[in-house]
């Protein structure tokens, strides 16, 4: 089986901590669409076996109306074949999500839904540099737990000056509206962030490792003793409920990345990147030619690849692989 990524590269703002690639400037977004479209269609043979995932990610996916998106899976539809139990997954941000946008979303096709809260607490939306705040946060799980079966939440745990009770308070606000999947992420500094040039400035003071330990390991215990499944490092959830795009990755099965910075593995030992510049995949793709560089992984990556990979999982590894 095989997924479908495309990296939507556009946010409203940029967050303090994110180094993925995005663009605050939405001027070429619909020509990117465009482009991205384009893209897929050149690269279609790259995928034989049927398409059991796609996944829209980025940057804010959610900036996409409802059309355009069903658009999209009409064209994968023509040029590719899909299992039956497809998932179709779109990262949202709170701010952008109304009862009439989730209709659409479900008219165009998308069956599950993945939330980016990362906190129910303002000061950390705030240190964050989120775009959205609380009470946005609950409106919008109201509405898409009413709305979804299949979706899933974000959280980021370690947040500065957080306090033990205060990560608690945030996991049971997210559990008192039943999620069946949480995804839970330790705060990463990467450098050339705004997060990292505040902490260099002694802005920000991080928290010790002893007191983000504490709170990965209350999450766990909370989540496991409410039935949900930890199987893979920074993902939890109920059984019938895991992420086909996360396991699949984890599982190194092919995926076909479409979008600026998006990745691709052929499921054996060829890696691909795309170009991370909009204009210059904007400018490559009107030519027709394809702005990613490749590499070929040796059989000494491969094997540290599925070590890397297995062992976040409950399904680990096996020594016939190693």
């Amino acid at each position: 089986m095989s997924n479908l990524y495309f990296h939507y590269p556009f946010c409203r703002q940029a967050c303090h901590y994110c180094n993925f690639h995005f663009s605050t400037s939405l001027k070429n977004k619909v020509n990117l669409w465009d482009a991205m479209k384009k893209e897929l269609i050149l690269r279609e043979k790259e995928i034989s076996l049927p398409i059991e995932s796609i996944y829209f990610g980025g940057g804010s996916p959610s900036l996409l109306r409802p059309k355009e998106i069903k658009d999209l899976i009409q064209l994968i539809k023509l040029h590719f074949k899909l299992e039956d139990h497809l998932e179709v997954t779109l990262e949202v941000n709170p701010d952008d999500v109304t009862a009439a946008y989730l209709s659409g979303l479900k008219k165009a096709g998308i069956n599950r839904l993945s939330l980016g809260i990362q906190s129910f607490n303002d000061k950390d939306l705030l240190l964050m540099n989120r775009a959205h705040n609380s009470t946005q946060s609950l409106n919008a799980l109201e509405l898409i737990s009413k709305t979804f079966t299949n979706y899933s939440l974000d959280l980021i745990y370690g947040m500065p000056y957080s306090s033990l009770a205060e990560w608690e308070e945030n996991l049971e606000t997210a559990l008192g509206f039943n999620p069946p999947h949480i995804s839970a992420y330790a705060l990463t500094v990467e450098e050339k962030t705004a997060l990292y040039h505040n902490i260099k400035k002694g802005e920000v003071v991080l928290l010790s490792e002893e007191a983000v330990e504490k709170q990965y390991q209350l999450m766990v215990q909370k989540l496991e003793s409410l039935g949900f499944i930890n199987y893979e490092f920074s993902n939890f959830g109920k059984p019938d409920f895991f992420s086909l795009n996360n396991q699949n990755y984890w599982n190194g099965k092919s995926y076909l990345g479409i979008g600026p910075a998006a990745h691709s593995f052929d499921g054996i030992n060829i890696r691909k990147w795309n170009v991370s510049n909009n204009q210059l995949y904007l400018n490559s793709i009107k030519k027709g030619k394809l702005p990613f560089e490749e590499e070929e992984l040796t059989v000494k990556d491969r094997y540290n690849e599925y070590l890397m990979t297995g062992l976040r999982t409950t399904h680990g590894i096996s020594l016939l692989h190693v």
